[in-house]
């Protein structure tokens, strides 16, 4: 006969995919009514640093890019003094 050790491993397993699997499901039910609510974040997103790169990253809420840019990889280059 197996060690029942095992077949309790094999239960807890189980149940945690249900878990998990119910967790989806929720958060399907939750933003189930935008179906495009992934794309309308990004859009946002997209918005807001494009506004903000248009006011120098100086206007209120910007501050979340001032450690992304003045770097060679991003290409900006803002005076952040002034």
């Amino acid at each position: 006969m197996k060690d029942p050790k095992n077949m309790r491993g094999v239960g807890y397993s189980m149940i945690l995919v249900s878990a998990s699997l119910v967790g989806v499901l929720i958060m399907g039910l939750a933003i189930g009514e935008d179906v495009l609510f992934a794309d309308n974040m990004s859009r946002d997103s997209t918005a807001h640093f494009n506004e903000c790169k248009a006011n120098d990253f100086k206007t209120d809420g910007c501050e979340i890019y001032w450690d992304r840019i003045n770097t060679e990889i991003s290409g900006i280059y803002v005076d952040l003094e002034n």
